[in-house]
């Protein structure tokens, strides 16, 4: 089984509090824990949470908007392949000054990414 991302960006182009705003709900944070260890599909991202599939593909494209998430093709053994998703952040840090949040972000890394 192998994996290719497709669509990563270089430079986040996502606000900081609308990255925080979709951390702040748990079913996001536990698919971005799924993602965190490799690609899952929709289907097996709604056996781990205790949401119902709309919720989370709801999730899924607010992961993917923030830039938190990745689409990618997962290919199977078979020959058959399915849409996957996969975490594209490692470390996540607010800074807070006067200047106001900053979040910063450490990508996370991938054999499959350019």
């Amino acid at each position: 089984m192998s994996s290719q991302v497709s669509n990563t960006r270089t430079d986040p182009t996502v606000s900081p509090a609308a990255q925080l705003d979709v951390l702040g709900d748990e079913c996001a944070r536990t698919i971005l824990v799924a993602t965190s260890n490799g690609p899952r599909t929709a289907k097996e991202l709604t056996e781990r949470t205790d949401c119902s599939s709309a919720t989370v593909y709801r999730r899924i494209n607010n992961l993917l908007e923030s830039e938190l998430l990745a689409e990618c093709i997962r290919f199977e053994e078979d020959g058959s392949h399915t849409t996957a998703y996969e975490a594209t952040v490692e470390n996540l840090q607010v800074e807070i000054d006067a200047d106001g949040i900053d979040v910063v972000l450490t990508q996370a890394q991938s054999d499959d990414r350019p």
